[in-house]
């Protein structure tokens, strides 16, 4: 929105950066004046010049027990310490090592759990912003007691599903059970608590999300991701997804689509990709092709291929 001139209302408004003013053009008035300029004052065309003229740490992020406000003793070499006197030298290592210690048990935990979470977040490819949200999320239970009774390495992977969740980045219970090494329904169990607990309100998981890694696992083309989603939509209108797991609804209709555009993967193969039985697949295959009509059109693409 732009700055309007409070005596005549005008929005021809100019700032005059040598005088550090802002003033009206219309009518003269000086609106601010002692402005105060608050970007950098320097340029750096490499990085070691940036290293040298940058004055400001790294951002914050929930990602660290301290959320990136620590500062390091004696990172930038040790070739200065020799020329101290030995007990000096001693006094330094143990200020070093002081400094490294975390002394809260809050603290303590935050460093064995957000360690945790970035090896199960790098297992499964994971975007720094699940990362942040997850980390979030981990706080807010910490804060409220709830991990008391529960194991951390359960809380961090129940708030890793619920960030996954949030952000639209599909990954199934299994996935993070495996990579996080807790069995999947000690996770279930400790993110309906979670969630209910900090009332995070996340809408259901659509089949839709997973189309297109499930796809790229398989190798299928853009076309075939193209024609699954548009079955799932049809699906959607005739209310076959409601009540479904969305992997199995979403491998039926990849399964569909693969052999509708002569791709056809078997059903091994895309319940393998997909993590599910290939009795769900037969399930939700079925339900498909007859209530949206499309048993002709499968027989047909499986005569050709015969």
């Amino acid at each position: 929105m732009s700055e309007k001139c409070p005596e005549c209302n005008s929005e021809n408004v100019s700032f005059d950066s040598k005088r550090a003013e802002t003033v009206c053009n219309k009518c003269g008035i000086v609106i601010d004046e002692r402005q105060i300029d608050t970007t950098q004052e320097w340029r750096a065309f490499d990085y070691e010049q940036r290293k040298k003229r940058d004055r400001t740490g790294s951002f914050l992020t929930y990602t660290r027990h301290d959320k990136g406000l620590s500062t390091s003793i004696g990172d930038q070499g040790y070739s200065d310490l020799y020329k101290l006197s030995p007990s000096k030298r001693a006094s330094f290592y143990r200020l070093k090592r002081w400094h490294k210690q975390v002394s809260t048990a809050t603290e303590r935990n935050l460093r064995f759990a957000l360690s945790e979470l970035d090896r199960i977040s790098s297992t499964l490819s994971l975007p720094k912003n699940i990362r942040e949200t997850t980390a979030l999320i981990y706080r807010k239970a910490v804060t409220k007691g709830l991990v008391r009774g529960r194991s951390m390495e359960s809380v961090v992977a129940a708030a890793l599903y619920a960030a996954c969740r949030k952000h639209n980045v599909p990954r199934t219970l299994d996935e993070i059970a495996e990579a996080s090494n807790v069995k999947k329904r000690e996770i279930g169990r400790t993110y309906r608590f979670i969630t209910r607990e900090l009332k995070i309100k996340l809408l259901p998981t659509s089949p839709i999300d997973y189309i297109s890694r499930f796809s790229s696992s398989l190798k299928l083309s853009p076309s075939v991701q193209e024609e699954a989603i548009k079955i799932l939509k049809q699906a959607q209108e005739h209310d076959l997804v409601s009540g479904r797991g969305p992997t199995g609804v979403a491998a039926a209709a990849i399964y569909v689509s693969s052999t509708l555009s002569n791709e056809k993967r078997t059903q091994r193969e895309v319940a393998e990709v997909a993590g599910v039985t290939e009795v769900t697949i037969r399930n939700r295959y079925k339900e498909l092709i007859d209530e949206l009509g499309i048993a002709d059109k499968m027989s047909e693409a499986s005569a050709k291929e015969e």
